[in-house]
C-alpha cells in the first residue's frame, strides 16, 4: 500500500528573498506540504487547484493597480478557486487582488495616511461569531480597498475601516499581517525604514516594541484563523 500524500497549498510569493513565514511553518505543522511559486520570477499559476488543498497569496512591494504582466495574470487566475470553490487567503496585496477580480476599488487614503506598524483592530458582529480577534495587528501598507458587493466584513480598523472579510464559503481576505517572524519584521524595518516618514507610519522602534506586547495575541488568533480557513488536513493515497 503506497504512503499516504500529505495535501498541499498553493503558495504565492511576489519577491525572491520572501518567505511564507509563520503562516508556512503553521501550515506545514498541521499537515501541510507547500507548493511555492513566484509569478513575478515567471513561475506559473496551475489552471485548477484539483491537485492542492487551497491556496495562500501574499503581499508585496507592488500595487495590486500596477500594470505588470503577473499583476493582471494573478488577479485573473482569482477565478480559479473561486469557480472551484477552493478554500483561498490573501493577505495585503493578495486581498487587494481578490478585491479587484471582485470588482472593488483599491486606492490609499483620503489624506494620504499609512498604517506602518501595529494599529487596533475590531472585529464586526459576524467576525466575533468566528473567533475571537487581536485588539492590536501589524500593518504595512499604503493603499487600502473597499468592501467588494456580496462580501462580509469581519474586522475594521479606522485609518482603513475594511480590514478582514469572507467572499462566499471558501474566500478570505486579511490587510494586516500575521505571518512574520521576528527576523522578518526586523528585516522589514531595517528594509523600509524610509517608509517611516510617511503620515500615519510608526517608528522602528515601535514596531519591534509592539511585537513584545501583541504578537502572542496575533499568534494565536493566526493559528485558528488558518484552521478555519484550511480545516484539518486529510492525507491522500
Amino acid at each position: 500500500m503506497p504512503p499516504r500524500q500529505r495535501p498541499k497549498l498553493l503558495i504565492v510569493l511576489h519577491q525572491e528573498t520572501s518567505s511564507p513565514g509563520r503562516v508556512g511553518h503553521l501550515l506545514l505543522e498541521s499537515g501541510f506540504d507547500l507548493d511555492i511559486r513566484r509569478p513575478p520570477l515567471g513561475d506559473p499559476l496551475p489552471q485548477t487547484l484539483e491537485h492542492h488543498a487551497g491556496a495562500v497569496m501574499f503581499g508585496g512591494p507592488m500595487s495590486a493597480n500596477d500594470g505588470d504582466e503577473f499583476v493582471r495574470r494573478e488577479t485573473d487566475w482569482l477565478a480559479v478557486p473561486l469557480r472551484e470553490n477552493r478554500p483561498f487567503l490573501g493577505i495585503c496585496l493578495g486581498a487587494q487582488m481578490l478585491v479587484n477580480h471582485l470588482g472593488g476599488k483599491v486606492e490609499g487614503h483620503g489624506d494620504g495616511l499609512v498604517e506602518i506598524g501595529w494599529y487596533g483592530l475590531k472585529a464586526t458582529e459576524e467576525g466575533k461569531r468566528l473567533m475571537h480577534w487581536p485588539e492590536m495587528v501589524y500593518q504595512f501598507h499604503r493603499e487600502g480597498f473597499s468592501l467588494p458587493a456580496g462580501a462580509t466584513l469581519l474586522a475594521t480598523a479606522e485609518t482603513y475601516p475594511n480590514q478582514a472579510f469572507r467572499y462566499g464559503e471558501n474566500a478570505w481576505a486579511i490587510q494586516f499581517h500575521a505571518e512574520l517572524t521576528r527576523a522578518m519584521m526586523h528585516r522589514w524595518v531595517v528594509r523600509g525604514a524610509h517608509r517611516f516618514e510617511l503620515p500615519g507610519a510608526q517608528q522602528g522602534r515601535d514596531h519591534l516594541g509592539g511585537r513584545l506586547i501583541w504578537d502572542m495575541h496575533l499568534k494565536r488568533w493566526l493559528v485558528e484563523f488558518l484552521h478555519t480557513v484550511f480545516g484539518k488536513p486529510e492525507p491522500t493515497r
